[in-house]
């Protein structure tokens, strides 16, 4: 094992020694050899069983089988979640057959950062992924289940379940994906629609033509943002099937995945003799291995909250300088969009994720011994890709090279040797940035702070041509406790065109930018945020900030006692706490906790 990975690994598994012993301490008295429905009141079971079919009912008296639960986040409005709808029949099928019975234990609420996009519904968003792991949580509190599969594709939507299914620890999990849509216009299109359209070249009846040419059917979108980095992150964990993460919907292949998931299930219960419950399969070498996927494939910035609370709700402490040391050597394997040109299906062409996690391996840049819940144990399992054979579901060894190197490339040659996502520091606080998709001469700025405290303000700004100029956008009041920490991706066409212009342009803020983002560079997720009287808020307009997104260095060039010295400038936009549902959270925003330690409101063992 490549000594770096090994040494951080070890830090992890010291420094969570306490937490994570007494989380698994507190899972394992849910073990017992029987379903977990045995025991209880003939009352609670009659409710528990009633809307089953006769054989159902026999079954779930018996003390034999096991019941499975389904959880799913379905809903035909989001394109991703859409092909969710005939799963559970699908599922309840193969488990049946099985020698099983499955249940929907719950439906969970699934947003989408890109209809709620620069609109109020987005606030909401992140903390969309606790109230889905609760959501997770009321549904299996039933206790009535011996295992669970997870339907959850986008951004809060898989790291909420995962969250919720780490609260029941004891049961095995599964999550299985629903695939990508099929290719539409190519990424750079679509960015270049919205860039003329920034410019007022095209009108909006073209900007929504190429924007429905993108986004065109049921399906994943393809760029490589938060939801397909999710489905990246199953896979390294081993919570999806080998090679199943990016198997388009609707296909007899991604039916034939589902079924097989919804069998492999049965064999992970404690009834059996291969218990593989989640809370072993989500260790510290499991959060390590989706580091590193995170890092190789340049994947979204918002996994550097998620993977940390993800990580938390098992007990492990996981932080943003393991995220910034492991950066340093793995080495970019891929280059889907915003990275590069392709797109998700061309990267599963290329040999996706078995290709990938291939590579790493061969070169002792990912941990083996993992649970994984794969036939067998480990990683090595998952360098394998799905195949129908005469209607039959077979594995066969992936190809031993990319089959495309612009799309995925080799430890020997990557495209950048390391993986592009640096902590930030300095006198305005701690944040993460990715270079992935940055060109180099982009990665040091030094200009006059240009302040805002809303996102809106800074288009109108754009409007009226007041940054045709270098400048540094400091975007403030954008932490979880100020407003949800909504994504600021409205502000990368603007910023692109500028940028295209010739003007040195970047973004600073204590929000958070999409996963689809990445051309122009920014430092996010400050901390501490502006709401708590974090340093950004005592910037003041033309005060020269410099980044240098090489050396992970973020300052303002201030004199260190004037600076001081300034009062943190208060918030003063009170819009953002009322409509659009955002007055039932403000429990949420009062009890976030920092980026950088998962901004969430979650009990967590310690």
């Amino acid at each position: 094992m490549n000594p770096v990975i090994q040494s951080v690994t070890n830090e992890i598994v010291e420094r969570s020694h306490v937490t994570r012993s007494a989380y698994l301490k507190y899972i394992e008295t849910y073990f017992k050899k029987s379903p977990q429905r045995v025991g209880m009141g003939c009352a609670n079971l009659a409710h528990g069983f009633a809307a089953c079919n006769s054989e159902e009912k026999v079954d779930l008296t018996a003390a034999q089988k096991p019941n499975i639960a389904i959880v799913t986040s379905y809903n035909d409005m989001l394109s991703a979640h859409q092909p969710y709808k005939d799963y559970p029949d699908l599922i309840k099928a193969a488990i049946h057959e099985a020698g099983g019975v499955a249940q929907v234990a719950a439906g969970v609420p699934a947003m989408c950062d890109g209809i709620t996009q620069g609109q109020a519904g987005m606030e909401l968003s992140l903390f969309s992924r606790d109230l889905i792991a609760m959501a997770t949580a009321i549904g299996l509190s039933h206790n009535m289940f011996d295992g669970a599969l997870f339907l959850g594709v986008c951004d809060k939507i898989v790291p909420g379940l995962l969250i919720g299914a780490l609260s029941f620890g004891h049961l095995p999990a599964i999550f299985i994906p629903a695939g990508p849509m099929p290719s539409g216009i190519s990424n750079k299109e679509k960015a270049q629609a919205r860039q003329k359209y920034a410019l007022g070249e095209i009108g909006r009846e073209e900007l929504l033509a190429a924007e429905a040419a993108s986004y065109h059917s049921a399906g994943t979108c393809t760029f490589y943002g938060t939801a397909n980095t999710n489905q990246m992150m199953m896979e390294m964990m081993g919570l999806h099937l080998p090679g199943s993460s990016f198997v388009n919907p609707y296909t007899p292949l991604r039916d034939e995945l589902t079924k097989e998931a919804a069998r492999q299930i049965l064999k992970f219960t404690d009834l059996g003799d291969d218990y593989r419950p989640v809370a072993h399969v989500v260790d510290e070498k499991a959060i390590v291995n989706a580091v590193i996927g995170l890092l190789a494939t340049g994947g979204s910035t918002n996994h550097t909250m998620h993977l940390i609370a993800i990580a938390r709700a098992a007990g492990i402490n996981l932080n943003w300088d393991d995220f910034d040391r492991l950066s340093k050597v793995i080495p970019l394997l891929a280059k889907v969009y915003p990275n590069g040109s392709a797109d998700v299906n061309h990267f599963h062409a290329a040999g996706g994720m078995g290709v990938l996690i291939q590579e790493l391996l061969n070169h002792d840049l990912l941990h083996e011994d993992t649970l994984a819940i794969a036939n067998k144990r480990g990683m090595a399992n998952y360098c394998q890709e799905p195949r129908l054979i005469d209607n039959k579901l077979i594995w066969e060894p992936v190809p031993k090279a990319p089959l495309d190197l612009n799309v995925l490339s080799t430890v020997a040659q990557p495209f950048a040797t390391s993986g592009g996502l640096h902590v930030m520091k300095g006198n305005l606080g701690r944040g993460v940035t990715k270079l992935s998709a940055l060109a180099v001469e982009h990665q040091i700025v030094q200009a006059p702070a240009v302040v805002f405290d809303d996102q809106e303000d800074f288009l109108a700004a754009f409007r009226r041509g007041e940054l045709e100029k270098d400048f540094v956008a400091v975007i403030r009041f954008q932490g979880p406790r100020a407003n949800g920490m909504p994504e600021l991706h409205k502000l990368t066409p603007p910023m692109g065109v500028l940028q295209d212009k010739g003007f040195k342009v970047a973004l600073v803020t204590d929000g958070r930018m999409s996963g689809a983002s990445g051309k122009v560079p920014s430092v996010i997720h400050l901390c501490p945020e502006c709401e708590v009287g974090g340093p950004l808020a005592k910037v003041h307009n033309g005060d020269i900030i410099s980044l240098n997104l090489q050396t992970g260095d973020i300052n303002v060039l201030v004199d260190d006692a004037i600076f001081e010295a300034r009062i943190p400038a208060p918030n003063t936009a009170h819009n953002h706490h009322m409509g659009m549902g955002r007055e039932m959270f403000g429990h949420f925003r009062l009890g976030a906790s920092s980026a950088e330690t998962g901004a969430s409101n979650l009990f967590i063992v310690d």
